[in-house]
């Protein structure tokens, strides 16, 4: 897949517009009928006529607990309440209104602001969810996310970790994140059910899941485009808070790489999304970003563990930090066999010449489809990782690996130092190696540039490494690890002061 260059045209300005559908009033009693108020009684003029100001303060308390019912709507959320699926999954997919925002946010602990999500039809996210059998081509997706997900129990890693550590791996798709940050924000300590109040608007579209199945085979661009079209028509008509800013106070999840949503042409790959009008200005959240695009956000590609609270994190930190590692590096992967000059065959060829310093684990045939212990264990064994570009610049291994404590060896500066900012160290060389890879190509050997570094060096980098898991790593609960920010809490805050500053920016000229 070839990068395309963004293309989209701007938006014009639109006039705001209403909700479409008015709140419904309550009823003054539950018995009432509309015949018992067509017609005013003696009573009713009675009391007009001696209590005048008694009736306006009555009128006046009567409207403020309308518009106090009206606000408190809140959207659907992600929690289990039925089994539509087929297969037998653990907390299988379903929706309720159980996950619900803390009623009364700090306001320090929300001072870059508060976020409304959007009650979208269910057809742009749980009907996506549930009809997990028919998302991909290659077979169902229903166990891969499962449990709100995360993905079923990881099994067979006791022996290599704490067993309280063990509880808390899942076998988690690289493309769940849409899911993942859904169910938090719905939870999450600064979400507002008063959109008037909101610094920034979350739209919960499961854009990737929505487009997976049409990547392949003859379907064509209407059918790749549609679902992302349809929304963001929604969101433009359905409220008034998008046609206010032209989008950019908006963000979504888009839980796939950047290049499967900006198809310039046709005949070309993915769908176009990216490049609608609508799509302009809103923030957008993907595994692998556009660097030259303002508006995409990297996150980190989920991994296997979710932490329940801050112990687990501690917990782990400490595990990865002790480990005592027998490889000087390690390689996880397959070989391109298409590709002429497969610089990952380059590297695997490498590798085993050096088997006495290097662990290789071959992932061809999807041996490594969403990890396996085999991975982990290798990880957690060495003391670098290689990580070369995968099908696009990026990889999941990226995260794996330093998630185990090892240190990531770079070859393209587009695979993290470009895309992963917000999560990552700012100077790369204090947690990663950068290799070059036509050295690589023209006879440098891996080996010989990492046994160059201390011990010393390498615990400091192996200790920065360890200091940042939090950030990359997706919690458990949906309201998060409280004091301790993991790859959402990050993202969130990274949004509102992007927000926030776009806001001062606007106002100072």
């Amino acid at each position: 897949m070839l990068p395309v260059t963004d293309t989209s045209s701007s938006s014009p300005d639109r006039p705001i517009k209403k909700p479409k559908t008015p709140p419904k009033l309550l009823s003054l009693s539950p018995s009432s009928s509309t015949s018992d108020f067509s017609k005013p009684s003696l009573f009713t003029f009675s009391l007009l006529h001696n209590h005048p100001r008694s009736c306006l303060l009555l009128f006046v308390l009567l409207l403020q607990l309308l518009l106090l019912s009206f606000s408190g709507h809140r959207p659907v959320s992600l929690t289990a309440t039925s089994a539509p699926f087929s297969v037998a999954i653990v907390n299988p997919y379903t929706y309720s209104n159980s996950i619900s925002p803390n009623p009364s946010p700090n306001s320090e602990e929300c001072e870059l602001g508060r976020i409304f999500v959007y009650d979208l039809p269910p057809k742009f996210n749980s009907d996506i969810y549930k009809n997990c059998d028919n998302l991909s081509p290659w077979g169902s997706r229903c166990a891969a996310l499962s449990n709100d997900g995360f993905g079923t129990k990881s099994t067979g890693i006791n022996r290599i970790m704490p067993e309280k550590l063990a509880e808390v791996w899942y076998n988690t798709d690289q493309f769940a994140s849409e899911i993942i940050f859904h169910n938090r924000l719905l939870s999450h300590k600064c979400r507002t059910l008063n959109p008037q109040s909101a610094t920034a608007y979350y739209i919960p579209f499961y854009a990737g899941l929505a487009v997976g199945k049409y990547l392949w085979s003859d379907y064509t661009p209407k059918q790749r485009d549609h679902h992302c079209k349809t929304v963001l028509k929604w969101v433009e008509s359905e409220y008034p808070y998008f046609n206010r800013s032209n989008g950019w106070d908006h963000f979504l999840t888009m839980g796939r790489i950047t290049w499967d949503f900006r198809r310039s042409k046709d005949h070309d790959w993915g769908s176009k999304c990216i490049h609608l009008p609508l799509m302009r200005n809103i923030t957008r959240l993907l595994i692998e970003k556009n660097p030259w695009d303002y508006f995409d956000i990297g996150v980190p590609y989920p991994t296997g563990f979710h932490p329940k609270n801050p112990s687990d994190v501690v917990l782990w930190q400490d595990f990865v930090k002790s480990r005592e590692r027998h490889s000087l590096f390690c390689f996880a992967g397959a070989t391109r066999g298409t590709i002429v000059n497969d610089f990952r065959g380059v590297l695997l060829s490498q590798c085993k010449n050096s088997s006495e310093s290097c662990r290789v684990v071959d992932c061809g045939g999807n041996k490594c489809v969403n990890g396996t212990s085999e991975i982990l264990e290798t990880f957690l064994d060495s003391e670098f990782c290689l990580q070369p570009r995968g099908d696009s610049f990026t990889r999941r291994s990226i995260f794996d690996c330093m998630l185990a404590g090892s240190i990531p060896v770079f070859f393209w500066r587009r695979s993290a130092y470009y895309q992963y900012q917000w999560f990552l160290p700012g100077e790369p060389g204090s947690y990663s190696v950068f290799i070059h890879r036509d050295e690589v190509k023209n006879g440098t050997l891996v080996k010989n540039v990492l046994e160059k570094f201390s011990k010393e060096e390498v615990k400091k980098m192996r200790e920065k490494v360890v200091e940042f898991i939090p950030k990359f790593i997706y919690a458990k609960p949906y309201e998060g690890l409280g004091t301790v920010k993991d790859a959402v809490d990050v993202a969130v805050d990274g949004v509102l002061k992007r927000i926030k500053d776009q806001k001062e920016f606007n106002y100072k000229w």
